[in-house]
């Protein structure tokens, strides 16, 4: 049923918003604090670009060992605690990876922030859907970007300290500090009651059947959202983990370098605060089409032409591409008929987190064998798959 857009949300929804609002933005700079401090990090601990490479796939790695246990706790302890919880132990560390003394110790700490990061994720996701729901209308794409509107402020906060001179211990307890107590102050905020209050009577699953008649069909239409995801998070990754990287191998500063993330999730941003009006406008299909054909053009002419101009520009048109990749992907999973609520949301917030552990190993690996420039191509290659796959999602107009 199409939703009334005109019915005005009552102050505690506005306000649960807003708490939700500030839980995915302190996710968002947690990270983003961090990254820019990576080039550093690497050179201190003498890491070559494939021991590199491992190590940062440990953040990933303890999402996905961590990642199903995420819905358990929802469950039990409540989606918003469980956000909170996490983002401050995921905060912890960030702490302990900025300050290892070896490259264990820095694997390690990656691997617990990792781990709570995607605790974190399902647990704000989960609850934004509950706030979302009582809007009646769709407003996950808002929460992602200020997710986004997090990253800058974090990747600006430490390319500030670097200019600075500040070092990574005092920059980095006082940004996660400030930050834990933003995620504490939106816990009083949140929605009260269980998990489930809102969710609505199982009416949808006659309306869905008819786009994926049999259940056979579920699972490759669940592995493409997942692909599509994935390829979002491997882009995204490119700007974690090697933005910074590269653009310091062309020539760049280290305060210029940090350029290269700002750039990607700055645009990621804009896409995602625009977001829901593209896809009510042009169906989500069309929207994510255009997106990997901007990451396939904009990115691959960066690489081909590579000058530090023109590669913080390809980063941010990659970012630009990728803004509703996720959200979609979450969302049409979240849909899939024959599957029991909430399944479909958890199976693609876990696997998509594949990007991000075998992207930095892979590049690395390429990178060492050859160049930085040739391991970035898997860019312009997630690009491409997601044109291939697009056909998965919808092309109405999305309902709430």
């Amino acid at each position: 049923m199409p939703a009334d857009t005109d019915v005005r949300p009552a102050r505690e929804d506005v306000r649960a918003r807003a708490a939700v609002a500030a839980m995915f933005f302190t996710n968002g700079a947690l990270i983003a604090n961090l990254i820019p401090r990576y080039p550093e990090i690497k050179a201190e601990l003498g890491m070559g670009n494939s021991a590199y490479g491992l190590a940062v796939a440990a953040f990933p790695a303890g999402a996905i060992v961590a990642g199903l246990a995420a819905g358990v706790l929802v469950r039990r302890f409540g989606s918003a605690r469980v956000a909170v919880v996490s983002t401050v132990l995921a905060g912890l560390g960030v702490i302990a990876a900025g300050l290892a003394p070896v490259t264990l110790a820095f694997a390690a700490a990656g691997f617990v922030a990792g781990a709570m990061d995607s605790i974190t994720d399902v647990a704000q996701n989960a609850h934004g859907l509950r706030v979302q729901r009582r809007y009646g209308r769709s407003i996950i794409n808002s929460f992602h970007a200020v997710w986004s509107i997090g990253a800058v402020t974090g990747g600006a906060m430490s390319a500030g300290a670097i200019a600075l001179g500040i070092d990574r211990a005092p920059h980095l307890i006082g940004a996660v500090a400030l930050l834990a107590v933003v995620a504490l102050l939106a816990l009083r905020f949140s929605l009260p009651g269980p998990e489930d209050a809102e969710q609505p009577e199982p009416v949808a699953a006659a309306e869905g059947a008819g786009r994926f008649a049999s259940a056979g069909r579920v699972v490759p239409v669940l592995a493409a959202l997942v692909l599509i995801a994935t390829a979002g998070t491997l882009v995204e990754d490119a700007g974690n983990s090697w933005a910074a990287i590269y653009l310091g191998g062309l020539g760049a500063p280290a305060a210029l370098a940090a350029s290269g993330y700002i750039a990607l999730v700055g645009t990621q941003f804009i896409g995602r605060i625009s977001g829901d009006r593209l896809v009510d406008r042009f169906g989500q299909r069309t929207v994510a089409r255009a997106g990997g054909i901007v990451v396939a053009v904009g990115f691959g002419l960066a690489l081909a032409l590579p000058t530090v101009p023109g590669t913080v520009v390809g980063f941010a048109a990659a970012g630009l591409g990728v803004a509703t990749l996720v959200p979609a992907a979450m969302h049409e999973a979240d849909e899939l008929p024959g599957l029991r609520p909430g399944t479909g949301l958890t199976v693609v917030s876990w696997l998509m987190r594949l990007g991000f552990l075998l992207s930095p190993p892979v590049v690395g690996l390429i990178a060492d064998a050859s160049s930085l420039r040739l391991g970035l191509v898997v860019v312009p290659i997630a690009g491409v798959l997601v044109v291939l796959l697009a056909g998965v999602l919808k092309q109405e107009r999305a309902s709430a």
